[in-house]
């Protein structure tokens, strides 16, 4: 999913850049309400869990490779506007040290991963755990199908942006169907770590996930069990 320079005209990249400041900005504003002392170290591992598993490919086509985008997981655990600013740490560390996506195209990757796959992740979630039973199985059917569909948006959106302002000499049905169809399959590599990982940190630490709030509120709220009042026994009946 990185966009590598070279693939996008200048006023394309420009016009993503811009996006992607914007977006950040915002997310800058979202996050104050979002990071307390509890979630913000929890942001701190998850960019670094996501930086981490970024770097370690699947095979997923034909001889390509996939790997995590993070958008829809990061914003299950510590909330959107945090995701946001986590995937771009990330994505600038990425291309800064180790030309991971290209520098003129950071803009782009920062709109495709840090604020397209987040907000689809995330909104596809949240729709998801409104009509779902309130469970922990639903939770991570919701944050499990949210991943997926984060990545071929993704892609599918890189496409429009290859529309408007190609460089590279690759036809433009060519571009559509090889990035619909191997993100399609790396989706379901997100959906499966993302559940996965979801998964582990609430059989342990529920309270730390932003997005099983619900969870916790329900098992608040629930009735708890009385023991019955003891009957006397004949001994004790006078």
């Amino acid at each position: 999913m990185h966009v590598p320079d070279g693939f996008l005209d200048t006023t394309t990249s420009l016009s993503t850049a811009a996006v992607a400041a914007v977006g950040v900005a915002a997310a800058l504003r979202g996050a104050r309400h979002e990071l307390d002392e509890r979630t913000a170290p929890l942001a701190g591992l998850t960019a670094a869990f996501v930086f981490a598993v970024q770097m370690m490919n699947f095979p997923v086509l034909y001889g390509t490779s996939g790997h995590l985008i993070g958008g829809a997981l990061t914003a299950v655990l510590v909330g959107p506007w945090t995701a946001v600013l986590c995937m771009t740490v990330v994505l600038m560390v990425q291309g800064l040290l180790f030309a991971d996506g290209g520098l003129t195209a950071l803009g782009t990757n920062v709109t495709l991963m840090g604020l397209v796959a987040v907000a689809v992740g995330y909104g596809v979630f949240r729709a998801l755990v409104a009509v779902l039973p309130r469970t922990r199985a639903g939770l991570l059917a919701s944050a499990g199908v949210g991943a997926f569909l984060s990545v071929p948006t993704a892609a599918m959106v890189f496409v429009g942006l290859f529309s408007l302002g190609a460089v590279a000499d690759v036809p433009l049905g060519t571009v559509a169907t090889y990035m619909g169809g191997v993100h399609l399959l790396i989706g379901l590599g997100e959906a499966a770590i993302t559940v996965a990982v979801l998964g582990a940190v609430l059989a342990v630490r529920p309270d730390l996930v932003r997005g099983a709030r619900h969870l916790q509120a329900a098992v608040a709220l629930a009735p708890r069990a009385h023991p019955a009042p003891a009957v006397p026994t004949g001994s004790d009946a006078r």
